[in-house]
Parts: C-alpha cells; sequence; structure tokens
C-alpha cells in the first residue's frame, strides 16, 4: 500500500496548521515549507477545505487555519477523501483482465490487510500525530 503524493501533502498542511493555531497558515509559506508546487497545494487545500477539514479566511490577512479541532479530525475518514483508489492489486481494482481470478485467494486477504490498516486509522486523529509548534522556516 502506497499513499499518492495529494495525501502526503493533505497530511503535511493540516499537521502544519494544527502546529500553528495561534495565527492563520499560507499557501505561499507552506510552498516554501514544503518545496512543493503552488498548483498541487491549491488542489490539495481545495480538497481540504471542500471536505471541512480546513477553513479559509479571506483578506488582507488571511490564511488557513483548521476546521476542526486536531481530536476531531479522523485520519481514516480524511485518506478516504484524499484517495481514490485502494485496490492493491489489478484484480481488485475495475477492469479485472486476470486469468487467476477464479481460484486466487489473494484478494482476500489483501482485503483483509487493508481493513486492518484502515482499523488503525481509524482509530487515530490529528492529535495523535501532530507536531508542537515549530518554526519551519527559521525566522
Amino acid at each position: 500500500m502506497r499513499l499518492t503524493n495529494f495525501s502526503d501533502i493533505s497530511l503535511r498542511v493540516l499537521l502544519f496548521a494544527a502546529a500553528h493555531t495561534d495565527r492563520l497558515v499560507t499557501i505561499d509559506e507552506m510552498v516554501s515549507v514544503f518545496g512543493t508546487s503552488r498548483g498541487q497545494l491549491m488542489k490539495v487545500v481545495h480538497n481540504l477545505t471542500t471536505n471541512g477539514f480546513l477553513e479559509p479566511v479571506r483578506g488582507r490577512a488571511g490564511g488557513l487555519r483548521l476546521a476542526l479541532a486536531p481530536r476531531e479530525i479522523n485520519l481514516g475518514k480524511l485518506l478516504r477523501h484524499t484517495e481514490n483508489d485502494f485496490g492493491v492489486v489489478e484484480c481488485m481494482r475495475t477492469g479485472n483482465q486476470c486469468v487467476l481470478t477464479g481460484d486466487c485467494r489473494l484478494p482476500a486477504v489483501l482485503t483483509r490487510a487493508m481493513d486492518a490498516f484502515f482499523a488503525v486509522l481509524d482509530a487515530q486523529t490529528l492529535a495523535d500525530v501532530e507536531l508542537k509548534a515549530v518554526d519551519f522556516l527559521g525566522k
């Protein structure tokens, strides 16, 4: 199982915002800290605001903040919003072309593994993994 860059950046954005609850964070600041493209970060932020994880604050001194307390942001729920394909092998995705499908028991094992993966994530919140307030830019 491997998470996409979209999920990776989503987790980092939320961790960064959780580490700075005393102020708003900006896209430009996170671009500098994460070294990712502005376009990719804008897509992530849009997804996180649309799904209720981040709250945008408009205006000259605007920025972003968590829409929920870190203890209310479930990691399993977050990843279900940021990932669109949990089919680990071809036969678990659409268009199954595997000639072994009839007798193969691998999908059942992988489904149990995915269930265990999400059981752990569903029991964790952002508060369980959040960082202490850190000056990421060295300012």
